[in-house]
């Protein structure tokens, strides 16, 4: 019985890998385990399910799954199980090997338990921004763009190599235990004003300067840009059902949209006004 489908509006093999851009569609929810030859980066157009989740059995047993962002990396070679209600998505894939980049970069690295759940949502500026380029690229070709592509696709090499060994196992200082983990999560669900570092530090019983070193070991990222990425997902939520720029920053409680416009920015990597356009672009594409 088929239980989707997947359409590629565009394809482009490179000598340092392979880029797609991909349509996907499934009838009902995900439940698949596979193991992918090559290391596959894939960036979601589309809003991804807060249900999405992965497990890599081989490493963490059945029952450890984690959440999966807009940007992840599957390393090759590891099984993983996905689980997600998914039921639409839009997306840009990079698939390379490790020899494929040898000249630009020694992508190596020890896939620890950290790297393998940092890597489940990839929060990098700089990759998301090269993935999107090379996508228009793709779409409306200009002068070179063959050549452009190809070394964005090393650049991005470069740079994901470099967040993979960023995310630091060995600190001196250990991270969050999973309780106090759950409480922050719990804390931020369906909330649109952010609470203040101060306030989370209580709810976990520990210091603000623990909290603010312990989080960043324990999500590779500072606990202020987790909090305002909750927050923009909230606003894209927001965005996505229509209401118009101006008042999604009102009910974000900002005093400004250029305020507004500015953190969405700094979380996403782009403005509210090309999220918005984005994705109605997508949806109108998926409906023909």
């Amino acid at each position: 019985m088929e239980t989707g489908s997947v359409n590629i509006d565009a394809a482009l093999p490179l000598s340092v890998g392979s880029i797609r851009i991909v349509r996907q569609s499934w009838v009902e929810p995900i439940d698949s385990c596979a193991v992918t030859p090559l290391h596959h980066l894939e960036l979601s157009l589309l809003p991804r399910s807060d249900h999405a989740r992965a497990c890599y059995p081989d490493r963490w047993g059945p029952h450890r799954y984690e959440p999966i962002g807009e940007m992840f990396l599957l390393p090759a070679g590891e099984l993983v199980h996905a689980k997600s209600d998914c039921r639409h998505q839009n997306s840009i894939v990079f698939e390379f090997s490790a020899e494929n980049v040898a000249q630009w970069v020694a992508f190596a690295p020890e896939w620890t338990d950290r790297r393998l759940q940092g890597c489940l949502d990839i929060v990098s500026h700089d990759i998301r921004g090269l993935l999107f380029r090379i996508g228009e690229e793709m779409r409306a070709p200009g002068l070179a763009a063959k050549t452009l592509i190809e070394l964005m696709a090393a650049q991005i090499a470069i740079e994901l190599s470099r967040y993979i060994f960023g995310i630091d196992e060995e600190k001196a200082i250990g991270g969050l235990s999973p309780w106090r983990l759950r409480l922050i999560e719990e804390r931020l669900v369906g909330e649109i004003a952010p609470p203040a570092v101060a306030e989370l530090a209580a709810l976990c019983s520990i210091s603000v300067r623990h909290l603010t070193r312990a989080f960043r070991v324990s999500r590779g990222r500072s606990i202020g840009n987790y909090v305002l990425e909750h927050r923009m997902t909230h606003a894209k939520k927001l965005i996505e059902s229509g209401m118009n720029i101006k008042s999604v920053a009102q009910a974000m409680d900002f005093t400004a949209s250029s305020n507004f416009t500015a953190a969405f920015r700094r979380a996403t990597g782009e403005t509210p006004r090309d999220y918005k356009q984005r994705v109605s672009r997508v949806i109108v594409s998926n409906v023909h």
